[in-house]
């Protein structure tokens, strides 16, 4: 077990694939900062399929059991299966899965059902054509996404729905989207509007707390918290009482779970990320295009996780985390 200064252990890798997507959610890509002129990656910057495989195998070996495959959109990566089926075959790994917009899905959903992957977490932010398609950016419709969850389904994936909830835009979805997914077998997880890179314009009174999300979905439709399955889960899950179809809900702003975080993350041109709100990452892609060996690239994610400290979410509540620059979202995948 390779674990932190906290003790806490290094268990789940998010693997951005690309820094590219489709949408342009003002929560993480907003239209205005990510125009048509923004200087994306490009190939040669980007981790290759075989860097990939070779830091997620390493990663394995330090403890890691859970990948997530992100973006941007990482529908976008051309042959992404193929590399999904590579992830699938590495020892160790427990647990694959990919989070998406949605909209590609139907064109990859058995592909990527066929390559090994388990589970997939579809982003839809509200059921209100105009407003979601104001949230995307793009104009997408629902349907769209909808569309892609009932593939996802259809391929035999295992469905979660994220929603991120902004006060003044989108309250008003919680319960419309509690009701539409409440009996699909998929489960709705709510999340609080993060502070997560410097373009969105985050303060802390446009966030709907865990306690009011709690509070408007129990009001209607009775719910009872579920115990954590296991450490380093991120949603405090609840169950429909009298049933087991859960919803769940992230609160890193109002109930930060800091101290059983267990996620590393690597962008899409191989920095290595201790914190969704770090403001630098540790560079493995020119390491380990250096020709170090696998002891080598191995010693140095120990030594960075080894020294890892990180704990902004706590920090911000308790007023002692001073404003910084952090890493855009889209980098590495939330």
């Amino acid at each position: 077990m390779t674990i932190d200064k906290m003790n806490r252990p290094l268990r789940d890798l998010r693997i951005s694939v690309t820094d590219r997507c489709n949408f342009r959610c003002r929560y993480c890509m907003p239209p205005d900062v990510f125009g048509n002129d923004y200087p994306f990656l490009s190939r040669e910057e980007l981790l290759d399929f075989d860097e990939i495989v070779r830091l997620s195998e390493v990663f394995a070996k330090l403890g890691v059991r859970k990948l997530r495959v992100t973006g941007g959109e990482p529908l976008l990566r051309p042959n992404l299966p193929e590399l999904l089926g590579r992830l699938h075959e590495i020892p160790g790994i427990e647990d694959l899965a990919l989070t998406t917009n949605g909209v590609l899905v139907p064109k990859y959903a058995q592909a990527l059902r066929d390559a090994g992957l388990q589970r997939i977490t579809i982003s839809l932010d509200s059921l209100d054509e105009e407003r979601f398609a104001h949230m995307n950016g793009r104009g997408v419709s629902v349907r769209a996404v909808l569309d892609g969850i009932e593939a996802a389904a259809k391929a035999g994936l295992k469905v979660k729905v994220n929603t991120v909830v902004q006060k003044g835009v989108n309250e008003d979805d919680i319960l419309p989207l509690a009701r539409h997914f409440r009996g699909t077998g998929h489960t709705v997880r709510f999340i609080e509007f993060m502070d997560v890179g410097n373009s969105n314009g985050w303060m802390l009174d446009q966030v709907v707390s865990k306690q009011e999300i709690f509070n408007l979905i129990h009001r209607e439709m009775p719910i009872e918290p579920v115990a954590p399955a296991e450490l380093g889960e991120v949603a405090k899950r609840f169950r429909y009482i009298g049933s087991e179809e859960e919803i769940g809900i992230i609160s890193s702003v109002t109930d930060a779970f800091c101290s059983t975080c267990t996620r590393a993350r690597l962008s899409a041109n191989g920095q290595f990320y201790t914190c969704l709100f770090a403001s630098s990452g540790s560079d493995l892609r020119d390491f380990m295009r250096g020709g170090v060996s696998a002891d080598d690239l191995s010693a140095k994610i120990a030594e960075i996780w080894n020294g890892r400290g990180d704990r902004y979410s706590e920090e911000r509540m308790e007023g002692t985390q001073k404003p910084r620059s952090k890493i855009e979202m889209s980098y590495i995948g939330g």
